[in-house]
């Protein structure tokens, strides 16, 4: 999951002693003792994780100890961030002078990547297929591990038959021909939240950006922090006009925005809407549920129906620049990109395309990945790939501070408390005065 963010504690100290315990530590002999030979002297390096239902704790530790078995001299300090705001709380570390040895999901360009992050050598991102992803400056902070698309649209296969859609909508006009005949019947045509995590609200921004703006112009994220395009632009502001057509046809509930990830996800699961916008990392808890046979994916349409797909490759690991042991928590974070083991789990357990040479899934993998994936890689074989907005973690993402002023803004306009336009102008301001 993701991808692609999302309070942060006040009582730091005490927050990352409730969260932390180390992994793949071992005794160390008595002073004095006898009879054995003394220990290796092991490097401890901290690990800024995050947990998720479908990425829990023994997923974790279980990872972890795959590398610790491996590199004995290396003992783990787990740190778990009590919010998905991952960002944010790295910053929180890095101000109170714990800034963790080995970070995941953090956002480079967020967390001043220059000055605190380890800028891998292209020799070390031999094993990786795309080796530049989310470069800043051309240079890479983030191992470009995984891909993920975002979003792919889920939905329930006996509600599209109860409501007479035969197929899923190839077009935009059927996307919303869809949602006039679920709506017809009952049923509500989107599954869209937010709540504390706030990120649910911004897929299907995330789609119509791909399909009215990144698809005409796929460096306009670079563009705008070069000043050379805003979002009050025709084409930024249709796709917001977009997301703000659909609520007000009454196809995203707008209740549902007070749902959290873990509610969101249990509310498309249990039947509550028929569609559900959502990254890649959502099929694994589809193919944990027991309707995984109901559940079928299709792409955003666009308007004449052209193939694509947004997506995204980045989310690795990083490493602090200024770590204590750097030669200890480079080899860690490394080893554990690589493991295939690691790999191979982090498939089932996230739904993760693990953008490493070589690699190919493994082959019990449930159905909805199956068909995510494969979704996934008709897009890549049509070269019809795009950016994932907002998603984006490198020299091509928003600048500091932008990402929850894009998820209010948004918001806004499924609430009807801006128009389009307005929300636009409102990014423009915030970015102005973020730069």
């Amino acid at each position: 999951m993701p991808d692609h963010r999302r309070t942060v504690l006040a009582l730091l100290a005490i927050a990352v002693a409730a969260t932390a315990c180390t992994v793949g530590e071992t005794a160390q002999p008595a002073p004095g003792g006898t009879g054995s030979a003394p220990a290796r002297q092991q490097q401890e390096i901290s690990f800024l994780t995050f947990e998720t239902p479908n990425l829990t704790p023994e997923y974790w530790d279980s990872a972890i100890k795959r590398v610790t078995d491996k590199y004995p001299d290396i003992a783990v300090k787990k740190l778990v961030a009590p919010t998905v705001d991952r960002t944010g709380y790295a910053k929180q570390l890095l101000t109170s002078g714990q800034f963790p040895d080995v970070m995941l999901a953090v956002s480079p360009a967020d967390i001043g990547a220059a000055q605190n992050l380890y800028a891998w050598k292209p020799e070390e991102l031999g094993d990786f297929l795309v080796p530049d992803g989310g470069a800043i400056d051309g240079k890479v902070y983030q191992l470009p591990a995984n891909t993920q698309s975002i979003p792919n649209v889920y939905y329930r296969k006996s509600m599209f038959e109860k409501a007479g859609i035969s197929a899923p909508p190839k077009t935009y006009a059927e996307l919303l021909e869809a949602g006039a005949k679920l709506k017809a019947k009952g049923m509500t045509p989107f599954v869209v939240g937010g709540g504390k995590e706030a990120f649910p609200s911004v897929l299907p921004l995330t789609a119509t950006v791909a399909t009215e703006v990144y698809r005409k112009t796929p460096g306009w994220m670079t563009d705008r922090r070069a000043g050379s395009v805003r979002f009050a632009d025709p084409d930024f502001v249709k796709a917001l006009t977009l997301v703000g057509d659909l609520a007000g046809k009454g196809y995203i509930d707008k209740g549902m925005l007070s749902l959290d990830y873990a509610a969101t996800e249990q509310a498309f699961l249990a039947g509550k809407g028929a569609m559900y916008p959502m990254g890649s990392w959502f099929a694994a808890a589809g193919d944990k549920s027991d309707i995984k046979d109901d559940l079928g994916v299709f792409a955003w349409p666009t308007a004449d129906g052209a193939p694509l797909l947004p997506g995204y490759t980045g989310g690795g690991l990083e490493v602090n620049a200024n770590s204590k042991h750097l030669d200890a928590a480079k080899k860690f974070a490394l080893a554990f990109q690589l493991d295939k083991s690691n790999l191979d789990n982090s498939v089932k357990s996230d739904a993760l395309f693990p953008a490493i040479k070589g690699y190919t899934p493994p082959a019990d993998t449930g159905p909805v990945f199956k068909a995510t994936y494969d979704l996934w890689s008709k897009n890549v074989q049509a070269n019809a790939m795009v950016k994932a907005f907002s998603w984006e973690t490198g020299g091509d993402s928003l600048i500091s501070g932008m990402t929850p002023k894009v998820y209010a803004a948004v918001q806004d306009v499924i609430l009807g408390r801006k128009k389009p336009a307005e929300a636009a102008a409102y990014l423009d301001t915030e970015w102005d005065k973020a730069s």
